[in-house]
């Protein structure tokens, strides 16, 4: 048995592996901490501190996971594009809960397949840069990394790479997850509490209104389903939901000091979320981030973009799943709207031949940001809602399952990407953009996504 419980094909056996197996292996993407014995204090105390997530969840979203790459599912993974120190409150991870917990129910109404539901939270704090350095006026200074790793105010001083942020990351991470768990199990996401869901500015719009009377008619059925003596206890599915975490795997000293070895199993996990991605600058078949999560127990996702070749993914798939357990691996296009049906058509023709089980997302937002003229990113509705289309039709035309997608949203009534329900235009995007890093899609807009994805499901 290999470290993660799986059964290896005997004429690819892998090479032993731990934890810190990726320090022999070319890393990208990392920073450089200016003292090292104050990172390995600071490795030391985080090694040493209880898991933020359990390694039965986990196999439980492996499960999930393996009915979407099944066809009998639908993944939506959303939330923030990076977490932050600065904006963190009771109310925000409520809010974000909230839109997530309406599109999937706007999916699994609309569409007639359960949902499973990740959210990109409690451990998305570190970024890739496509460089080290960026310009701030007429000063030159470290690129920001996520609050993970340094500050994003821009000034030098605040830059500089700071390892006992991951001790920050590790706490707010849990006082979120605190707060998930109590609002999944505790009543926040029960199935009679729909109408609360919708807020003040998302009800105002047409899409609300659509939400509303799916809401009335979710009602109506759980009145029913009483009546004929369905059993509607408070321990139901109907009061309660499954919600998964999911980051980033990016900076590996974290991750590596966060995974455990299961004491039921004996196998590894990474215990500081459910599910972990390896970006697409980071999966080089021998990089580091690849040979960190091809240990873990964890389900684990790749993300693809245009320049990714066939013969590349079917091996990342060998490596990353050898036993082919479906669940165990997802693959996340992020192409752009105007590459997506050349470039995804030869990858999932390659691993459908290979018959590896993968589940396909797509990840619409990440090809879609362009500058404003303004100097601000954003990305347009229509050209997430285009890629989305794209990736459906390439699907269809081979006969495979579009499992998911994955975005970048927020509960706040922010304006950060044009277009969608309300029209925002580059006028606007100043009025309220706060994030953090790259845009995020608002409640509105979000759920507006929902109603097409729902309509474009149906069709297949």
């Amino acid at each position: 048995m290999g470290p993660t419980g799986i059964q290896h094909h005997q004429e690819a056996a892998p090479r032993p592996w731990q934890p810190s197996s990726w320090r022999a292996h070319e890393a990208s993407q990392l920073p450089t901490w200016p003292d090292p014995a104050v990172a390995a204090e600071v490795r030391s105390e985080l090694s040493k501190l209880p898991p933020l997530v359990f390694a039965g969840e986990a196999r439980r979203l492996t499960r999930g996971l393996a009915q979407v790459a099944e066809g009998r599912a639908f993944l939506l993974q959303a939330g923030d594009c990076a977490e932050s120190f600065d904006d963190f409150s009771a109310d925000g991870i409520r809010d974000k809960l909230r839109v997530i917990l309406q599109m999937a129910v706007v999916l699994t109404y609309g569409a007639g397949v359960p949902v499973v539901k990740v959210g990109r939270i409690a451990g998305q704090f570190a970024k890739p840069r496509s460089s080290p350095t960026e310009r701030v006026g007429n000063l030159e200074m470290p690129a920001f990394r996520g609050h993970i790793v340094n500050d994003d105010v821009p000034i030098p001083s605040a830059r500089v790479p700071d390892p006992r942020r991951m001790l920050r990351a590790y706490h707010q991470s849990t006082s979120t997850l605190n707060l998930l768990r109590a609002f999944t199990k505790g009543g926040f996401a029960d199935l009679s509490q729909v109408h609360s869901w919708n807020q003040q500015f998302v009800a105002a719009s047409a899409e609300g209104r659509r939400y509303e009377a799916i809401a009335e008619e979710i009602d109506r059925a759980m009145r029913f389903m009483k009546a004929c003596g369905v059993d509607l206890s408070t321990d139901s599915p109907i009061h309660q939901v499954d919600f998964f975490t999911s980051h980033e795997a990016l900076l590996l000293d974290y991750e590596e000091c966060l995974t455990r070895q299961d004491s039921l199993t004996g196998d590894w996990y990474d215990c500081s979320a459910h599910l972990l991605w390896v970006g697409e600058r980071t999966h080089a078949i021998e990089g580091a981030h690849v040979e960190f999560v091809r240990g873990i127990g964890n389900p684990i996702a790749v993300k693809l973009g245009p320049s990714t070749q066939p013969d590349d993914v079917v091996q990342l798939c060998e490596r990353l799943n050898p036993a082919r357990v479906p669940g165990r691996l997802t693959l996340v296009s992020r192409m752009g709207i105007d590459k997506i049906r050349s470039a995804l058509r030869p990858l999932v023709k390659a691993v459908a031949d290979s018959g590896q089980p993968v589940a396909w997302v797509c990840d619409p937002m990440h090809g879609n940001t362009f500058a404003s003229g303004s100097g601000r990113k954003t990305r347009h509705f229509d050209d997430v809602l285009g890629e989305i289309q794209g990736f459906f039709d390439v699907h269809r035309s081979i006969g495979t399952w579009p499992g998911g997608v994955h975005v970048e949203l927020t509960g706040d009534d922010v304006t950060e990407c044009l277009g969608g329900i309300g029209d925002i235009i580059e006028e606007q995007l100043p009025l309220r953009y706060t994030t953090t890093c790259d845009p995020r899609l608002n409640a509105r807009q979000s759920i507006d996504l929902a109603f097409r994805v729902a309509e474009l499901l149906r069709s297949s």
